[in-house]
């Protein structure tokens, strides 16, 4: 009883304290709270606003992400153009066939003892191209063929890598628009079809031919196959990255430019085949048959042209009927050029297209001078190999024409 009368009076007694600091302190508290609610209230309002200018930012693909991706396309369109060039060397220095099977990985490692390369050179002289032509080769001069055709083959897999490893990054970031995906899906499986395309044209060159009096090489058809496919890659490649990186002029939509726009379109398309053309000269060795210019020898036609039977096969199997459509293809798209040129003269243009139009004249007549001193010179590896950089510059610049003229979606 005692305990609980002292504890009520200590309650009593201190209560009395607090009673007064409650009191005397209330406006105080009441300010301060409306304090803090009205800070509250201004932090709420300022993370609503910055929400969305983050979520702005932040959505993908954007302005930023666009030019990343476009980069990275353009880089590889210039290592699809480097693969071409490599391959050219390749096959003007007769080295594609050095290497005579084909391992995704483990060829990578070069043989690196005398005993591995002595191995490799006899794996070599098993097949046509030793046993007829090389007959007479030291392993010092495999040596050379064999890292000529590893690093087309290690450039090769450094291409698919340079599509396919960036492609899985952007993808998982989002960085990919719904047309930009099929495209970059188009593009990872043509790189790898391109490298099993590269393979089945080697093997055309390692099989045994009885009835054949031809010195072994590949098949032109496959070789023409390969650097077909190699052009529509680095063109859709170029052509996309271009999209994302050059924006658009708003032209008028008038007659002119609409023949304008076709007439690039055709270049394009001509100059497309042209260079496609000199994979049946590569292959045939065409530019080894008629080295005089203009005249073949002393004819403007050949009697020659049409030897073959059907008439057909002399398209894609007689040399001379092969450099006479690539003189023909080529003489025409430099005067097809020249005339584009002169017209679009007429027509008010943005400054960029024009640049784009004086490039593609300057590129064509280079290119022609080109074409014309390999041939005169009996087709000498660095001039050849200059002449066949040229198709792709040409290539290039035809296109971003064609990029600058394209029309606005609606």
């Amino acid at each position: 009883m005692l305990q609980f009368v002292t504890f009520r009076s200590v309650l009593t007694y201190s209560r009395i304290p607090l009673l007064r600091f409650v009191t005397t302190r209330a406006p105080e508290r009441k300010l301060q709270w409306r304090h803090f609610v009205q800070k509250r209230g201004q932090s709420n309002t300022v993370q609503e606003t910055t929400i969305p200018a983050r979520a702005a930012v932040s959505a993908v693909p954007n302005s930023s992400t666009n030019r990343i991706v476009g980069r990275w396309l353009l880089v590889c369109s210039g290592m699809v153009a480097g693969a071409v060039i490599l391959g050219g060397v390749t096959r003007l220095t007769e080295s594609g066939l050095s290497m005579v099977d084909w391992h995704l990985v483990k060829e990578m490692k070069p043989p690196a003892t005398q005993d591995d390369w002595e191995a490799e050179f006899k794996k070599y002289q098993q097949f046509p191209e030793f046993k007829f032509l090389n007959h007479d080769m030291t392993l010092t001069e495999f040596k050379f063929i064999w890292y000529m055709e590893y690093s087309h083959r290690m450039w090769g897999r450094a291409v698919g890598l340079a599509y396919i490893l960036p492609a899985i990054y952007f993808w998982r970031k989002g960085w990919f628009s719904r047309g930009m995906k099929g495209n970059v899906l188009f593009l990872c499986s043509f790189v790898c079809f391109q490298g099993l395309l590269g393979w089945y044209m080697v093997k055309s060159g390692l099989e045994e031919k009885p009835d054949s009096y031809d010195i072994p090489r590949v098949s032109q058809y496959r070789l023409a196959a390969h650097l077909g496919s190699a052009l529509v890659l680095y063109c859709v490649s170029l052509w996309s990255g271009l999209s994302l990186l050059l924006p658009q002029h708003k032209l008028p939509e008038t007659h002119q430019l609409l023949k304008l726009r076709r007439f690039a379109h055709g270049i394009a398309g001509l100059v497309f085949f042209t260079a496609l053309s000199g994979a049946f000269v590569a292959g045939l060795d065409a530019g080894l048959v008629y080295n005089s210019f203009p005249k073949m020898g002393e004819l403007w036609i050949p009697e020659d042209l049409l030897t073959f039977s059907p008439v057909l096969k002399n398209i894609f199997e007689n040399p001379t009927t092969v450099q006479f459509d690539h003189r023909l293809l080529g003489i025409s798209s430099v005067a097809a050029i020249t005339a584009l040129y002169l017209f679009s003269r007429k027509i008010p243009l943005p400054r960029r297209t024009k640049m784009a139009l004086t490039s593609l004249m300057a590129v064509a007549y280079l290119q022609v001078t080109l074409g014309i001193s390999t041939l005169l010179l009996y087709v000498p590896t660095p001039l050849a190999a200059t002449h066949q950089s040229g198709s792709l510059a040409l290539l290039s610049v035809a296109l971003w024409l064609m990029h600058e003229l394209r029309r606005l979606p609606k």
